[in-house]
C-alpha cells in the first residue's frame, strides 16, 4: 500500500504543517502503509496557463514535475493533503498544483483512491480550508475520509497537545483501513461526487470537439456516447 503526500509550504519539511503531516504518516505507517512526501515549493509545479492543451492532449506542455507527481498519484492507493493557512484558503504553492489538476478533475482521474486534510494556521479558521481540499479530492473522483488541523497559535511553544497527536495518528489509521476495507462514502460525499460527475459528463458532451482526449477517455472508460 502506498500513500502519497504532498505538502505545499515555503517552509518545506521545516515547518508546522509538515509536523502534523508526518504525525498523519506515523498513524498510516503503524498499519503497514508506505508513503512518500512530496514537497511543493512553488518551482516544481508552477501556475496553470490556461492553454487547453491538457484537455487536448491529456498531458501538460509546461516542463516541470507536474505530470511526474500526478504519475506517483495515480499509481498510488492514498492521497494527503497538507498546507498551512494563508489568508483563508491554501497557500500559492498547493493552489497551484490543484489549478494544473484541470484534466484530471474533468477526467475524475483518480477515482477508487482514498485521501484526508491536514491544515495549520497561526490564529485559526482552518476547518473551511480543510473542507475545501477534501472538496477538491471529491473532484478529482477520490473519497475524503477526515481531516485535522492544528492552530499554532494556541498551542504553547508551538508543540502539539497529546489529544491532537492521537487525532493525527488516528487519521492515518483511519486512511489506511478505507484503503483496505473500501467502505461506501458517507450519503453526503456520496451525493457531491455522483452530481459532479453529471456535471463532468455533460461538460464532455459540451465540448467533446475542442477537448478530443478527454472526451476519448470519457467514452473509453465511462461508456460516454
Amino acid at each position: 500500500m502506498k500513500i502519497i503526500a504532498l505538502l505545499g509550504t515555503p517552509h518545506g519539511l521545516k515547518g508546522s504543517t509538515a509536523r502534523l503531516l508526518n504525525l498523519v504518516l506515523v498513524g498510516a505507517e503503524k498499519c503497514g502503509a508506505e508513503h512518500e512526501t512530496i514537497v511543493l515549493k512553488g518551482d516544481n509545479v508552477k501556475p496553470c496557463l490556461g492553454c487547453d492543451v491538457c484537455h487536448k492532449k491529456g498531458a501538460c506542455a509546461q516542463k516541470d514535475e507536474f505530470e511526474e507527481i500526478k504519475g506517483k498519484i495515480l499509481t498510488a492507493d492514498g492521497l494527503l493533503l497538507a498546507s498551512p493557512n494563508y489568508i483563508f484558503s491554501v497557500s500559492a504553492q498547493f493552489k497551484a498544483f490543484m489549478d494544473r489538476c484541470c484534466s484530471v478533475v474533468h477526467k475524475l482521474e483518480f477515482e477508487g483512491k482514498y485521501g484526508a486534510s491536514i491544515v495549520t494556521s497561526g490564529g485559526g479558521d482552518e476547518e473551511p480550508i480543510a473542507e475545501y481540499m477534501n472538496h477538491f479530492l471529491i473532484t478529482t473522483g477520490a473519497t475524503p475520509i477526515g481531516r485535522v488541523w492544528a492552530t499554532m497559535g494556541t498551542l504553547p511553544d508551538g508543540e502539539f497537545p497529546p489529544d491532537l497527536k492521537q487525532q493525527a495518528h488516528d487519521l492515518g489509521k483511519s486512511l489506511v483501513d478505507a484503503i483496505q476495507t473500501k467502505p461506501e462514502p458517507d450519503p453526503a460525499i456520496l451525493t457531491q461526487m455522483e452530481a459532479f460527475k453529471d456535471r463532468m459528463k455533460n461538460l464532455m458532451q459540451w465540448r467533446k470537439a475542442e477537448w478530443p482526449h478527454e472526451y476519448e477517455y470519457w467514452r473509453q472508460n465511462r461508456g460516454l456516447e
